[in-house]
């Protein structure tokens, strides 16, 4: 495992998230006011929201806004960037505050959610990037997460937390200090009728 704590913490996500039904603004403008995302810098605009901050009250945060989407029982899907590293990255955006808890663990725990999902990984400037990916879906597998292989990503199944527990552990471990810039794709889709449990 990398030791990704002796270089930045400081993580971006650029995610849309598309509720399948009519009141889809609601929907979204509720799971964003639910979420605690007082740790995390964010905008929104009308395409997409960016979110800067620590990795673990990124993660954390993306994964309350999910949930409390998806409680609704609609069809959600959730479409995102997570990035770290990039040399592209300005410091008058990024929240790092200096604690490590995060906010909406302890609330929403207790919810669960089933979702598929599908993530790919870019070690970038890494040579060996085939095996970076490689240990990952490994892992994957190790944990019963893994579902099947794809074209141009590996599909995940299970409990919310279980998968987001996965993702932010692979995007801990893809990370070292000689490559530091990282780039993952998330797409999830949730409550969908096409699910199979």
């Amino acid at each position: 495992m990398n030791n990704a704590s002796d270089i930045s913490t400081i993580v971006g996500l650029r995610f849309s998230l598309h509720p399948m039904a009519d009141n889809f603004i609601e929907i979204i403008k509720g799971a964003l006011a639910e979420a605690d995302t007082s740790k995390v810098w964010m905008h929104t605009d009308d395409v997409s929201t960016v979110m800067r901050g620590k990795d673990i009250h990124v993660f954390d945060t993306a994964k309350a806004i999910i949930l409390h989407a998806s409680k609704t029982g609609v069809h959600v899907a959730f479409n995102g960037t997570f990035s770290s590293g990039c040399p592209g990255n300005t410091a008058d955006n990024t929240y790092l505050v200096k604690d490590a808890v995060p906010l909406n663990e302890l609330k929403v725990s207790s919810m669960h959610q089933y979702v598929s999902t599908q993530f790919s990984l870019y070690p970038m400037n890494n040579p060996d990037y085939i095996s970076v990916i490689y240990t990952e879906v490994d892992r994957a597998k190790e944990r019963g997460l893994f579902n099947e292989r794809m074209d141009y990503a590996s599909g995940l199944h299970g409990d919310i937390h279980d998968v987001f527990s996965f993702l932010a552990e692979t995007f801990e471990n893809a990370r070292s200090d000689e490559h530091r810039h990282l780039v993952m794709t998330v797409n999830m889709s949730i409550n969908s009728p096409s699910h199979k449990k």
